[in-house]
């Protein structure tokens, strides 16, 4: 299954709610959004500075990921980003499919 990054940032009432509830109900209810995609989380952590959350999402497709991520940033209360991740070996798949490029001035 594809993994993701995802990075989040509360906002507004998301922020007054992550103070209400805590980490690990918001961790449950991530869990619970991502799983309602068809997904799974793998981890997810709180930080302090630029991003408040980082996580690892399992997702079966481009499309349920996209999905998930329209669900919760339609919400308001939380700014997230999905980033795709690669495998040494979907590298080496793509590096194989030698793709050519001229570069400006070539």
């Amino acid at each position: 299954m594809p993994k993701y990054l995802v990075r989040a940032n509360y906002v507004g009432d998301g922020v007054k709610g992550l103070l209400a509830e805590g980490g690990t109900k918001r961790r449950d209810a991530a869990r619970a959004a991502i799983e309602s995609g068809g997904g799974t989380l793998e981890s997810m952590y709180f930080a302090f500075g630029e991003t408040d959350v980082f996580g690892v999402v399992d997702f079966p497709d481009d499309a349920s990921a996209t999905a998930v991520s329209l669900m919760i940033n339609a919400s308001g209360s939380v700014a997230l980003s999905l980033t795709p991740l690669m495998t040494p070996e979907d590298v080496d798949a793509a590096v194989a499919k030698g793709a050519s490029y001229r570069p400006p001035g070539g």
